[in-house]
């Protein structure tokens, strides 16, 4: 698939908009992402905007982006989200702040949309909690399978503090056994199996397996079920493996772990530690 960082190539990195008005923005960006020879049929909408702290004038411009991509002989339809900054006259799709030396692209989203705080994702908590954590995640990344264990442990010992959505969003690129392990887990949380996502964590599996049986039979050893790749077809399981990933999107999430902590994305990851509970 072609990357957020190839379709902000396209542009120049410092760009003449002259003052422009939000159309006047999403017709340049649309005409630099077009001017490559492989992108077609592009529309771009402004999801919203954020004031950028610390960079008086400076506006974040979060932009979904969908448009038809030939790769050789194929063409692939791609829904993607970017963040452009925009100041007076001038537009960049990159913005670092040289004092603090904070990557804005790293940093500022969305806020996340409420619509999304939803039962089937509530793992941990009460739907009152004082906090709202959504936390998306990828089985088999490296730093999730440390970080999500040990969050979720802390936070679940105080439900009227954290109310604590999961997300799945395994990166198949990285981790292609990602995909089938998530479904499977979906399946497990639908059948009301027990502490799905903990003990989801723990299943031994090569990241690069690509073999739906053994990645299955992988899920099943450490759960002792007996999901089928039937199971995992469902459509009631595929509809929830579809809303977490336009969850993402709408969120302009990238990578993972990625965490909002009441709306808001957190860089750190950590601001529940910095909550005193009792």
């Amino acid at each position: 698939m072609l990357s957020m960082q190839k379709l902000s190539a396209i542009l120049l990195l410092c760009a003449n908009v002259f003052g422009a008005s939000d159309a006047e923005v999403l017709a340049f960006l649309k005409k630099g992402i077009a001017s490559n020879a492989n992108v077609s049929n592009v529309q771009l909408d402004i999801n919203s905007k954020k004031s950028v702290p610390g960079m008086k004038g400076w506006q974040a411009y979060f932009v979904a982006i969908e448009a038809d991509v030939k790769q050789g002989n194929e063409s692939r339809h791609i829904n993607q989200s970017g963040t452009y900054f925009v100041s007076s006259d001038t537009l960049a799709p990159e913005l670092v702040n040289i004092k603090t030396g904070e990557r804005y692209n790293d940093t500022l989203a969305p806020d996340f949309p409420a619509q999304f705080y939803t039962k089937n994702n509530l793992i941990s908590g009460n739907t009152n909690a004082r906090y709202k954590v959504a936390i998306f995640s990828d089985p088999l990344c490296p730093f999730c399978r440390r970080y999500v264990p040990e969050t979720l442990s802390y936070m679940t010992k105080y439900p009227s503090t954290f109310g604590v959505y999961y997300f799945h969003y395994p990166l198949p690129t990285l981790h292609p056994a990602a995909v089938t392990l998530t479904k499977a887990a979906i399946a497990a949380e639908q059948a009301n199996m027990n502490n799905v996502t903990q003990r989801l964590y723990t299943v031994d599996i090569n990241a690069n397996e690509k073999d739906e049986g053994k990645i299955l039979d992988a899920f099943n050893k450490t759960f002792n079920s007996k999901l089928t790749l039937a199971d995992l077809r469902r459509p009631s399981v595929i509809k929830q493996f579809e809303s977490d990933q336009k969850a993402a999107q709408s969120a302009m999430v990238s990578g993972t772990p990625t965490v909002f902590f009441n709306g808001v994305k957190d860089p750190t990851k950590n601001k529940y530690k910095e909550i005193k509970v009792k």
